[in-house]
C-alpha cells in the first residue's frame, strides 16, 4: 500500500541527500579558494555548451608569460560603471590598435613590473604606460609632456630626469619608470585610495584636494566616482579598467594577446663617450629603430660625456661592449668643437669634412638656426657620419625642440590617432611585425629618482598626454569615449616634415580643462 509523503517525512530525506552532494565538492572548493583561482561556472554542462573559456590562475606554478605575471598582481578594487563598459568597448571594436599596442608595450612590460614587485605596489599599473603614451617612449604633447609616462618638464626637473640639448630621461625607459613610480606611490601615500591616486596623476594632486574638500563641505561621499572632475580625468580610471579586463580575460573577449616571455632578456652595459647610436646598433646587431626604441632618451646622435648606458640584448652584451671598445681603440669616435668667436658653421663643417646640411642635422639645428660662441657643437673624429645621420633622423626631439619647445614635430605617414590622445606620435616608428620580449635586467641608480616628500603642497595637473597609435583609416579618426569634446590641450598640429623657422617659433595653442593649471607658474607641484 502506498503511503502519502509528508513535508516532516521529506526534510531528513532531503537533508541527508544535500550533505552527500556536498561533500565531494567541498575538497575542491577549499582548494580554489587556497589557490585564490577565479573559477567560473559554466552555464550549461552539455558537450553542445561553446561557452567561453574563462582563465584561471594557478598560483603553484610559474607564470606562463608576461601576461600572466600582471594578472597575479592585481589589487587595485575593480570600478564597475558604465565608463568602464563604454570604454571597454572602444577598446574591442580596434582590436589591430590593441595588437599593435600590447606588442609594442612587450619591450618595457618585464622592467616595469618587476620593480612594480620589488615595491610591493599593484600591476594594474603596469597597463598605464597604455593610457599614457600607448607604450611609446617617443610620444610627445602639446603641454611638453614627454615619454611612456608623460611628464612635464617641471615634474621631471622634481624627480632628477636630466633633460638638455643631449639627453631627456623623461623618454628614458627605465629613469622616467621609477620616477612615475615614486610619483604614484607619493599621492597614494596622500590619499589612501588607488582612484584617487590616479585622478591625481592625470589632473594634480591640489586639483583632486580641492575636489575632496568641495564634497566634504557638501556632505557628499570622498570617493573617486563621487567627484567632480573634467571628462579626461572622469574617463581616466575607466580605460585603465578597461584594459585590465581584458588583460583579465581576453579570451573572453576574443582577443589574443601576443607572447611576452616572463624572463630578463635585456642588460644596461656603460656607453662609452664617442660612439653613436647608428655605430652602437650595428654592433648590437640589431635595427637601428629597434635599438632606439630601447635607448630613446638620447637628443643627439651620439654620445661625448661618461655615465650614459645602452640598454641591449643580454645574449650580445659582451661581443657588443668587444666591438664598441675596437672602435674606440681604432682612433674613431665623436668629439664636441666649441664655436669660437666669429666662426662660421660652414667652416666647421668643412673642417671635418660635412657639408653644413649635416652638421646642422647632427647637431639638431633648423635650416635658420644660429649659435653662438661657446657652443658645443658634436663633429666627428675620423669616423664615418653615415651611422649618426642615419640616427639623427630618427631622434625627433633633438637640441632644436630642447631649446624651443614649441616647435612641433612632424608626424610619421603611418601614424595614427589614439584612443586615448588625438596627438600626433614622434617620427620613430615601431614595427609591430616584430614585437620582442624585452626584459631590462639592470636597474638604474635609484638616487637618479629622487622620492617626493609625502607632505609637499598641493600641485597643478599633469599636462596632456602623449601622442598615441591606432589603427589606419576610419578608427584612426574616433574618439575614445569621454574625448568627443574636443582638448586642445591634447591635441599636437600635424605639421610639415622639414620644420622651418616659422614652425619654431610657433606658439602653442592655450590649454583647457585640467591641464590649463599645468602652466601656471605660481603653483608649486607641477604635474608630470
Amino acid at each position: 500500500m502506498a503511503t502519502r509523503s509528508t513535508p516532516q517525512r521529506l526534510v531528513p530525506l532531503l537533508l541527508s541527500f544535500a550533505i552527500f552532494a556536498a561533500l565531494p565538492a567541498a575538497p575542491a572548493l577549499a582548494r580554489d579558494a587556497r589557490l585564490g583561482e577565479a573559477v567560473a561556472p559554466l552555464a550549461n554542462g552539455t558537450p553542445g555548451n561553446t561557452a567561453p573559456r574563462v582563465l584561471t590562475l594557478d598560483l603553484t606554478r610559474d607564470a606562463n608569460d608576461i601576461w600572466d605575471r600582471i594578472r597575479r598582481g592585481f589589487s587595485m578594487p575593480d570600478l564597475d560603471s558604465p565608463l568602464v563598459a563604454e570604454q571597454q568597448l572602444f577598446y574591442l571594436n580596434r582590436p589591430a590598435f590593441l595588437k599593435q599596442v600590447f606588442g609594442r608595450g612587450g619591450r618595457y612590460l618585464y622592467y616595469i613590473v618587476d620593480e612594480l614587485e620589488r615595491r610591493g605596489m599593484p600591476t594594474e599599473l603596469a597597463l598605464l604606460p597604455m593610457v599614457e603614451s600607448s607604450y611609446n617612449p617617443l610620444a610627445y604633447s602639446r603641454s611638453h609632456a614627454s615619454g611612456l609616462w608623460q611628464f612635464i618638464p617641471s615634474t621631471g626637473k622634481h624627480y632628477n630626469l636630466t633633460q638638455d640639448s643631449w639627453v631627456d630621461e623623461r623618454r628614458n625607459v627605465i629613469t622616467s619608470t621609477n620616477a612615475a613610480l615614486d610619483y604614484l606611490q607619493t599621492i597614494y601615500e596622500m590619499h589612501g585610495d588607488w582612484h584617487l591616486a590616479l585622478a591625481s596623476y592625470n589632473w594634480g594632486e591640489g586639483a583632486v584636494k580641492r575636489a575632496l574638500q568641495r564634497n566634504m563641505e557638501e556632505g557628499r561621499p570622498g570617493e573617486y566616482v563621487h567627484l567632480r572632475m573634467p571628462d579626461e580625468t572622469r574617463n581616466y580610471v575607466p580605460k585603465l579598467q578597461a584594459i585590465k579586463n581584458i588583460v583579465s580575460q581576453p579570451e573572453l573577449f576574443h582577443i589574443e594577446l601576443p607572447y611576452v616571455a616572463n624572463e630578463m632578456q635585456f642588460v644596461t652595459v656603460s656607453a662609452p663617450p664617442g660612439i653613436d647610436l647608428g655605430t652602437a646598433a650595428r654592433h648590437a646587431d640589431m635595427p637601428l629603430d629597434e635599438f632606439l626604441a630601447l635607448n630613446p632618451g638620447f637628443n643627439r646622435p651620439a654620445i661625448t660625456t661618461p655615465g650614459h648606458t645602452f640598454v641591449v640584448p643580454a645574449d650580445r652584451a659582451s661581443r657588443f661592449e668587444a666591438r664598441m671598445a675596437e672602435t674606440l681603440r681604432a682612433g674613431q669616435g665623436w668629439r664636441t668643437h666649441t664655436v669660437e668667436p666669429g666662426e662660421r658653421l660652414d667652416a666647421i663643417a668643412e673642417q671635418y669634412g660635412l657639408s653644413l646640411v649635416q652638421l646642422r642635422q647632427l647637431n639638431g639645428l633648423g635650416a635658420q638656426g644660429v649659435v653662438g660662441a661657446g657652443h658645443a657643437l658634436l663633429v666627428p673624429d675620423g669616423i664615418d657620419p653615415s651611422g649618426a645621420l642615419e640616427a639623427s633622423r630618427l631622434l625627433p626631439f633633438a637640441a632644436a625642440a630642447v631649446r624651443q619647445p614649441s616647435l612641433r614635430m612632424s608626424a610619421a605617414p603611418d601614424t595614427a590617432a589614439s584612443s586615448a590622445s588625438p596627438g600626433r606620435e614622434a617620427r620613430l616608428r615601431f614595427n609591430p611585425a616584430r614585437p620582442s620580449a624585452i626584459g631590462l635586467s639592470a636597474r638604474s641608480d635609484e638616487g637618479r629618482t629622487a622620492r617626493a616628500a609625502a607632505d609637499r603642497q598641493a600641485g597643478n595637473g599633469r599636462g596632456a598626454k602623449a601622442a598615441q597609435g591606432a589603427p589606419k583609416g576610419k578608427a584612426s579618426m574616433a574618439k575614445s569615449p569621454g574625448e568627443r569634446k574636443t582638448t586642445p590641450d591634447k591635441r599636437v598640429a600635424k605639421a610639415p616634415a622639414k620644420a622651418d623657422a616659422a614652425a619654431a617659433r610657433s606658439k602653442p595653442v592655450p590649454s583647457k580643462g585640467p591641464q590649463a593649471a599645468a602652466q601656471k607658474p605660481k603653483t608649486n607641484k607641477p604635474s608630470r
